[in-house]
């Protein structure tokens, strides 16, 4: 029987399960949208039960699809939304609460009364983050402080706390593995990633108990056996989203760097075996974890980036479909001027203003819907040369960037990041890579793949943008776009 590897993929708005050949190639993609939760304004939450639901629906399609090709299922992999929480009773797997999502700023005023008693400089010493209610541990606290009887729980042993790759492995194997990996744990702000442990003096400074956490293995490991399906498959490789991404685009050499674009865009570069600490607010954390050796990775995280053209389809309905965007946009010589910073649950890296909020600046009475939608694919363009930027300031020069993630598909935002980074734009062949990535972790795990070298002769690109903009063109456009999100953080 031809072996292949399932790879879950359980997102922001979508969970997926795709069937992937040994050679990278997808045989089979599974996929079930849900809901967002906005109880309030910045709260941002998903009902864990949905996501359980889609997840276990894509898996069973999926497998469905193998039986039928008379495929054997090698091991499954996962990749996950990164920072999203729950917390979910031991005994039964009963969530407590609804997932805080990544995006959810409910506990902003906690995390700057922390920073006011704990250096931010000593939390990035040992965590490569910084206070912000984007990462978990702020949100396993509220967790516990606002729901009944949830704290005396947690401090008898009965809780289980996680990021979503965590429940899933908990619900798959039916309760027998509480574990997570390198990457994820490195999200929560309770884990040094230097010791490559769960930190005692950050369990206290966030005050989440020791026992409800997970064991941090490799990314390639004996995560637990899935037991749900008609014959047993391990799962033996797990990644947070952007992680997985920069592996299904082999970033595996210091100085390689993908940014991938979905609901929010992620910028990760390989720095190896040394953990850089950026002096202009971007992320130090784990790229990957394999046979114990941890390799580092400096991230910008923006996170609107396809949220924002949903915002366009859902609320605004000015599209009907994201693909409609991309004519539009070559259609226009220019955005009339108008700029949208998209801070609707605040702002990421560099500036790290969970307060802010999104605002559009230039309009006129000419300005047209066409317009709007070219500055809400702009922005992105936009967000991420702010990460370039502060990397720059860093001393970190990329040469040429590879993209990912849904939206890399409009070919007019990918020339447009080639004119404004100034740099060659590459588009793999696969675009899938977040799922790919698990795949090739759960392929290392279960030994079908030898090496990371193996994995790399995978990749090939698909189309490479350069630069065409004048330097006129591009300064002043990006000065208006400082200009606008200065306004927007004054």
């Amino acid at each position: 029987m031809t072996q292949v590897l399932f790879s879950i993929d359980q997102g922001t708005t979508s969970s997926r399960t795709l069937v992937f050949s040994l050679s990278g190639e997808i045989l089979f993609s599974a996929q079930e949208e849900f809901p967002q939760i906005y109880p309030e304004d910045g709260w941002v939450e998903h009902d864990p039960e949905t996501i359980w639901s889609t997840v276990l629906s894509t898996l069973t399609q999926a497998y469905a699809f193998s039986a039928e090709s008379d495929l054997d299922v090698a091991a499954i992999g996962i990749t996950n939304q990164r920072e999203t929480t729950l917390v979910w009773d031991r005994e039964t797997g009963a969530p407590l609460y609804n997932a805080i999502v990544w995006q959810d700023r409910r506990t902003a005023e906690e995390c700057k009364e922390m920073a006011a008693t704990f250096p931010e400089d000593k939390l990035r010493a040992k965590t490569g983050l910084l206070h912000d209610p984007y990462f978990s541990a702020s949100k396993i606290a509220w967790i516990l402080d606002n729901v009944d009887g949830a704290r005396a729980k947690a401090q008898a042993g009965d809780l289980c706390f996680g990021t979503v790759d965590s429940f899933l492995i908990w619900r798959l194997t039916g309760g027998k593995s509480h574990v997570t990996d390198a990457t994820n744990a490195s999200r929560t702000n309770l884990f040094d990633i230097h010791t490559q442990a769960w930190d005692e003096e950050l369990l206290d400074l966030f005050d989440v108990p020791r026992s409800g956490l997970p064991k941090v293995l490799d990314c390639a490991a004996n995560f637990g056996v899935c037991s749900i399906l008609d014959a047993p498959v391990p799962i033996t490789g797990v990644a947070g989203d952007q992680q997985s991404a920069a592996i299904g685009q082999t970033c595996f050499k210091a100085g390689d760097i993908k940014s991938t674009y979905g609901t929010g865009c992620f910028v990760i570069l390989n720095t190896g075996d040394k953990a850089i600490t950026s002096a202009n607010r971007l992320l130090t954390t784990v790229g990957y974890r394999l046979n114990g050796t941890t390799s580092y990775a400096l991230e910008g995280s923006i996170f609107m980036a396809g949220a924002s053209v949903q915002w366009l389809r859902d609320e605004m309905k000015l599209v009907d479909n994201a693909r409609d965007t991309e004519a539009v946009c070559e259609a226009l010589e220019d955005t009339g001027g108008v700029y949208l910073v998209p801070a609707f649950t605040g702002v990421g890296a560099p500036h790290w203003a969970p307060d802010a909020r999104g605002a559009v600046f230039g309009m006129t009475r000419g300005t047209g819907r066409e317009h709007l939608i070219r500055a809400t694919v702009e922005s992105v363009v936009y967000q991420t040369y702010d990460l370039f930027d502060a990397m720059a300031k860093d001393g970190v020069t990329p040469t040429a960037l590879r993209v990912d993630g849904g939206m890399s598909a409009n070919s007019w935002m990918c020339g447009y990041l080639s004119d404004v980074l100034d740099i060659p734009v590459q588009r793999p062949t696969i675009l899938e890579t977040t799922a790919l990535g698990a795949a090739y972790l759960a392929g290392l795990g279960v030994g079908v793949f030898d090496s990371l070298e193996t994995l790399a002769k995978n990749w090939t690109a698909e189309r490479e943008f350069t630069p065409t903009l004048s330097a006129e063109t591009r300064e002043s456009r990006l000065a208006d776009w400082s200009k606008y999100v200065q306004k927007l953080l004054s």
